[in-house]
């Protein structure tokens, strides 16, 4: 049985966050929560509810399910919208600011899956 859960427009670059993704990808749960609630990121905060909100999306689907132990099956961030902005610069010139945003998504399972 497999549960998703996605958060859309993470107002951060996907580079920031597949960082703090690539060290919890392909562990079970709850290692992947304690490890998150040490890393000093903001990217771990939203990464930590992604996983918390997979995890009650399964106990939804599965009411007999509580005593196993869930694994990140995949866990990957892909760009959302750029907000563009421009800034002054020096001899009138403008410059673009580029506000990135991502989107986060993970699915759960509660079989052990091999790393290739």
């Amino acid at each position: 049985m497999e549960a998703i859960a996605k958060s859309r427009h993470i107002r951060q670059s996907a580079k920031k966050v597949r960082f703090v993704l690539s060290e919890v990808s392909n562990l079970p749960v709850e290692d992947a929560l304690k490890r998150l609630t040490f890393i000093n990121k903001k990217a771990a905060k939203t990464i930590f509810k992604t996983i918390s909100s997979a995890v009650s999306n399964y106990y939804q689907k599965e009411s007999e399910g509580e005593g196993r132990e869930l694994f990140i099956k995949t866990a990957y961030v892909d760009e959302g919208p750029v907000m563009k902005r421009f800034r002054p610069a020096a001899m009138g010139r403008a410059v673009r600011i580029l506000k990135r945003t991502s989107h986060l998504t993970v699915v759960l399972t509660d079989t052990k899956q091999r790393r290739n």
